[in-house]
This record gives structure tokens, sequence and C-alpha cells, in this order.
């Protein structure tokens, strides 16, 4: 029988490594490959390089692509749907108007980023902060003072959203590849992401906010769309949609925790039922099927329709740079780099949570993508931490999060995000690195300090 892989030294095998992460760097960032093709490419170098038989290496990086997207495309496109229909229905305005009216003129900011954290749920940082930004600034000219100190907490929820909590694509892509349980990651991720969005984004975003006055974009003040009133749902319709998959998603983990306290029988039909619908996948078609039937009345089956299949076509670079990331993960481990790097970082005595925020963190300041960062390190990282004893349920979660804190932090001029806050904002390069990059480098920081903390303990 042919061998997947032959069996180079840990040494050598640990300079392909090196020499595939430059590669990557590289083609990125130097000659503007995408990132798809990018990481395409250098799976099948590295599966070369390190002796995967050549009758191996297609069928080694299928494996890796295709086990990745089972999982984070239909997530991510069920998500995506719900986000697109609840933004063109006017959904995220009556939530910032509603909550604002609620917490207080004064608390506006607050109330800003309290509706993008929910609003964040099922819709892309990039997405979600577009929907927002009229809002944002709407609310800027409405009661004064500096657009940072609205804008900051509401794109920081959207930025904690984002990196900590499925169905987002990297998170998901991480607990895929180290085998956590996506249910209580959506679980300790929110309750990681909302003092981790309250320290980083909006205490910050109010102490930037004396210290940068930032005028109104001229661009908003010059064409303000104008919104029909007449149509929009209400805000217990919102709130309901918004909270349906994380109810069904609480359920599922609440009662595998009743099952191995000994309270429920794991085994009874019901518990089983109960438990399918709070899988994260059939949470999110459900909350998707309510939110047709909800608005198809007054918007009408076709427009929905046309609606969901819009939003899918954006997401599409994202699930393939996921999917590629995974592809690069399998063949890592068929290869060998892995347990040669599980080796080498038992060796330092590193604990595995810090070397998960340490090659995160290098990876995201040098080539820019949060997600490309998440997979490719939950892909280098997964070797060790199957070989680790005694990780618990939850040290897996802290070690995703730990990942994505390190995909957050110091965001730069290779990051998009930086450039579309920049740009929305109408702020030149040093005061978004004052705000933006600074805010970033802080919930990055915050949350790993918490995960960190937590591992201790837990």
């Amino acid at each position: 029988m042919n061998s997947v892989v032959t069996t180079p030294d840990a040494g050598y095998l640990l300079m392909v490594a090196a020499a595939s992460i430059a590669l990557l760097l590289v083609l990125i960032m130097r000659f503007k490959v995408h990132a798809f093709a990018s990481l395409t490419l250098v799976s099948l170098v590295t599966a070369v390089a390190t002796g995967v038989t050549p009758d191996k290496v297609v069928p080694t990086m299928m494996n890796g692509f295709g086990g990745t997207l089972a999982s984070v495309a239909l997530l991510v496109g069920l998500g995506t749907m719900i986000g697109r229909i609840l933004e063109v229905t006017g959904g995220a305005k009556v939530l910032a108007e509603t909550l604002i009216g609620r917490f207080g003129n004064d608390k506006a900011p607050f109330a800003l980023g309290v509706a993008s954290l929910l609003f964040g749920f099922p819709i892309f940082f990039d997405a979600g902060l577009i929907v927002m930004m009229p809002i944002i600034f709407s609310v800027a000219k409405q009661f004064g003072g500096s657009t940072v100190k609205y804008a900051l907490p509401a794109a920081g929820a959207f930025a904690v959203m984002h990196a900590f909590l499925p169905p987002h694509p990297g998170p998901v892509a991480a607990s895929e590849l180290l085998g956590a349980n996506i249910g209580l990651l959506t679980v300790v991720g929110l309750l990681v992401a909302l003092p981790t969005w309250y320290i980083g984004a909006y205490l910050y975003g109010l102490w930037a906010g004396k210290r940068f006055v930032l005028p109104l974009p001229q661009a908003f003040l010059a064409n303000q769309e104008v919104i029909d009133e007449s149509n929009k749902p209400s805000f217990g319709t919102v709130m309901g949609i918004l909270l349906l998959p994380l109810v069904l998603i609480f359920m599922d983990t609440g009662l595998h925790t009743m099952t191995v306290l000994g309270w429920v029988d794991g085994d009874t039909g019901w518990v089983n039922f109960f438990r399918m619908l709070g899988k994260t996948p059939v949470a999110l078609l459900i909350t998707l099927m309510v939110c047709l039937a909800v608005f198809a009345k007054d918007h009408g089956m076709a427009k929905l329709e046309k609606l969901c299949g819009d939003s899918l076509a954006p997401i599409c670079a994202v699930i393939l740079v996921t999917g590629a990331g995974g592809m690069f993960g399998g063949v890592l481990r068929a290869s060998g780099i892995g347990n040669a790097l599980a080796d080498l970082l038992a060796d330092t005595g590193m604990p595995v949570i810090l070397a998960a925020f340490i090659i995160s963190t290098a990876l995201r300041v040098a080539q820019g993508s949060a997600t490309v960062a998440l997979t490719t390190t939950a892909a280098l990282i997964a070797p060790t931490v199957a070989a680790t004893v005694g990780l618990s349920e939850f040290d897996l979660c802290f070690i995703v999060i730990a990942i994505a804190s390190g995909a957050t932090v110091l965001s730069h001029f290779n990051d998009s995000g930086f450039w579309l806050v920049g740009r929305l904002l109408e702020m030149d390069e040093k005061t978004t690195l004052k705000t933006w990059t600074v805010m970033e480098t802080l919930l990055g920081g915050v949350a790993f300090l918490i995960v960190a903390t937590l591992s201790v303990f837990l």
C-alpha cells in the first residue's frame, strides 16, 4: 500500500513550513496574488516539498478544502441571507433608533454599539459597517460631537462579532480545524465579546472622541438617503429574528450540559430532537425561514428571493479563501509539519494558547487578512492541540478565541478594514492608525487576556 507521505526529519519539515508561510506572504503582499490562489499554490508546493506521494497530492488538498467548506459555506450563506433581509427592510435603522430612545440621547454611542452587536451576529463586518454608517452619521449630526465617538463603538462591535462568534467564517473554520464545539464556542465567544467591546471599543471610543474631533464626512452631507418609513419592521420583530438563532444554539448547549451532569438522558428522542434544532446550521435555517415568512407579506417573496441571491455573491471570495485555508491545513497535517511544530512547541514549554496568539498575530501583521491569519494559524496549531493531553471543551474554545484575538490586533495598511473605516469616516492614514488601529489592538489584547485568564481557572 502506498503511503501518503514519506517521513523527512523534523528540521526539514519546519524549514518547509517557514518557507511556505514566507511564500504565501510574498505572493499576497508583493505580487498581489489573490489569497485563494496563493493558498492553493502554496498547498500544492508544500505537499510536493514534504514528500506527499504524487497520487495523493490532489486528494489531500481536496479533503482539506471540502471538509472546511462543508461547515463554513452553509453557516456563512444562511447568516448572510438573514443579515441582508434585515438590512434592506430597515431593521438596522429600527434597531438603532429604538435603542437610542431607550438608553437616552447621552448614551447614543452605547446604543449604536449595542445595535451593532445585535446586527453583527448574522452579518459580515464590511457589510454591517456600510449599513450602519449612514445611521451613525445621522445620530452624530443630531447630537453633535466628534464622529469618532459614535463610529468606533459601532465598528468595534462588528469587529468582535466577526472575529469571535459563529456563523462568521474565521471562528467557524478554526473550530472545525481544532475540533471545538461550535455551540459552546458561540456561548464563550459572546461572553468574551461583550466585555471586550465595552473596554476596547466603547470606552476607548468615548476617549478618542474627545481627543480626535472629526467632522461629518462631506460625502454624507452631500448625499443623504431618504428612507421609506412606512414599511419598516417593528423593534420586537427585529429583536426576535436576531435572538432566535442564539436561543436555539443555547438550547443545544444547555441540553448537552444537562446530559453531561446527568440531569437528563442524552439518548432519549426528545433531547436529540431539540439538540438537533439547536445545531448552528439548523438554527440559522429556521431563522431564515421565519425571516422570509415575516417579511413576505410586505415585501413579497420575489423580492426576498432576489435579496437572498444577491447576498451570496459578495461572500464567495471569503468562503473560497476560508476553504483554501482548510486545504493548507489538510496538507500540513498529511505532511507531518503540524506534528513537527507540536514537538517544537512542547520542547519550548510555551502554552498552546500563547503560541496560538503569537502565530496568529505574526500572520495578521504580515499579510493583513484576519481570515487568512485565523485559518492558517488554526491549521498550524491543530496537531499541537490534538497532542496536548487534558484539554477540555472550554480550552478548545479559548484557543480558538486566542487565535481570533491575534488575528484582530494591529490592523494597518495591508488590511482592507483599515481602508474601509478610514474612507467611510474620511480620515487620513495617521488618524486612522491612532484610532482604528489602536482600537483593534485593544480588542485583540483584551480578549486574549480574558481567555488566557479563564484557561488557568477552568
